[in-house]
């Protein structure tokens, strides 16, 4: 059967974040199924459907390297908007003991949503909590709910082991042993796990943190995952809560402590890294180790301003994540490159981050972290992946000088025009395609109010009363 095909004409400026970051004014990109064919100005191909790009520009679809999707139910809580991550979690696992498969499934469509509508094609996740009482296809909604969105998905097998009886941080009743995390692990990779080009779907392994799962877990799951040859993923060094925890119950720094329980290396990536020192950079970069910075949610719980500028200096692949919208309230992604330009102006100099390299984190340093060379960057043979953003705006009036600058400095709206992954149109006129955008809303926030109202119930504490 022949595949469709597409011819985007006309567009303002193609960002290509190819080798040479090449552009393309008034640039076409002829698409044949799910990979671009040819990229140039005047192509005069006949094609299935033709997109009119003018006043557009196109940039290679952003990737989120972290994520905790099933966050967009408690966001702006009250309680814990004035809270650091220690006490912010404890709050919140009182209120995620309750999750359900639906809570779960919706809040998927809900990130995976917001994400596309601000120009991303692929997307982790890490989700992790699994009460005892609920069915343990979790993950199994999120790829369903995922793939009805048309979104690339790496879905991470989050696991949490070390309850507080244990010395852990969460409640016993959302945690599993490590005979059980390995089982679903290896059950979720024969079922869905697809190493090919071009896949849409892959899996990770990712115990949450060295705060709530065990070293054999650690030590077992890492084997696993590089006999099944997926990649691992967790939080590291996002607080100096964390750090102390680390140096009280291990005796060592979080890093230190990662490496000692062979969670180190290029199949590796970490979210936050915030805390480190010259010596811990290097080493990231020595061995390979992968970083996904999350400025936003950084910012949002005080816990600091990862050394980004320092780690790319000593070429550590660094990628952007809009992490857990309860830590950062939207998956907004395009946003993301914003705050991160900021962030590091602000607290390293205004040299020290420029628009391109923002753009390179939310697209090839990404690809990198996930260990994929098809997406990220609009070449011949690559993934149909991209956004088109509308210049023809109030908010880049007078911006237009430097169109890619333009939507990191510039503009009133990260909301993007059209979105393609894998050659499929899943944003189109700033809609989403696949899904009744207002039933959702209604859906998700229903299930808020009952999650919430539970964890009241339960635990005697207002959630809308702000903490004093």
């Amino acid at each position: 059967m022949r595949s469709k095909t597409k011819l985007i004409k006309n567009a303002h400026t193609i960002v290509t974040m190819n080798t040479s970051r090449q552009r393309y004014s008034n640039g076409d990109i002829y698409i044949e199924g799910n990979r671009i064919i040819e990229i140039g100005v005047g192509l005069s191909r006949k094609a299935d459907e033709v997109i009119d790009a003018r006043n557009k520009l196109v940039i290679p679809g952003l990737v989120n390297t972290h994520h905790h999707m099933y966050q967009t139910l408690q966001r702006n809580i009250p309680l814990m908007q004035d809270e650091e991550l220690f006490p912010w979690l404890k709050h919140l696992y009182e209120v995620w003991r309750n999750i359900t498969p639906e809570a779960v499934y919706v809040s998927t469509q809900v990130a995976v949503g917001e994400l596309l509508k601000t120009g991303c094609t692929t997307t982790t996740d890490l989700f992790y909590v699994f009460p005892r009482d609920i069915p343990g296809n979790l993950i199994d909604m999120q790829i369903e709910a995922a793939a009805k969105l048309g979104v690339r998905f790496e879905p991470c097998r989050g696991s949490m082991s070390l309850g507080v009886s244990k010395g852990g941080l969460p409640p016993d009743d959302v945690v599993q042993s490590e005979e059980e995390i390995l089982q679903d692990s290896e059950r979720l990779i024969n079922k869905h796990h697809d190493p090919r080009p071009l896949s849409m779907l892959r899996i990770s392994l990712a115990p949450c943190s060295p705060f709530s799962v065990s070293r054999e877990s650690l030590v077992e799951t890492a084997r696993f995952a590089r006999r099944k040859g997926v990649r691992l993923h967790t939080h590291l060094a996002e607080t100096k809560d964390e750090e102390r925890y680390c140096l009280e119950r291990f005796g060592l720094r979080p890093l230190a402590y990662m490496e000692s329980v062979e969670w180190v290396g290029p199949d590796v990536w970490y979210a936050h890294a915030v805390h480190l020192n010259e010596e811990e950079c290097r080493k990231l970069a020595a061995t390979g180790s992968k970083v996904a910075h999350c400025p936003t949610s950084n910012m949002r719980l005080a816990s600091g301003a990862a050394p980004i500028p320092r780690m790319l200096e000593l070429g550590v692949d660094v990628g952007l994540a809009v992490d857990g919208s309860a830590s950062n309230d939207t998956s907004d992604m395009l946003g993301e490159l914003r705050t991160c330009l900021l962030l590091h102006r602000l607290t390293s100099g205004v040299g020290s981050m420029s628009a391109e390299k923002v753009m390179e984190m939310g697209t090839i340093g990404g690809a990198a972290i996930l260990g994929r060379d098809d997406i990220g960057r609009l070449e011949v043979g690559k993934a149909a992946d991209m956004a088109l953003i509308n210049l023809n705006v109030l908010g880049y009036a007078g911006a237009l000088s430097d169109p890619l600058a333009a939507i990191v400095f510039s503009g009133d709206s990260h909301i993007v025009d059209t979105t393609i992954v894998n050659g499929e149109i899943v944003v189109r006129d700033s809609h989403l395609v696949n899904v009744d955008e207002e039933k959702l809303v209604e859906e998700a926030n229903k299930l808020s109010t009952e999650m919430l109202e539970k964890a009241m119930r339960f635990t005697g504490l207002n959630y809308y009363a702000c903490a004093v």
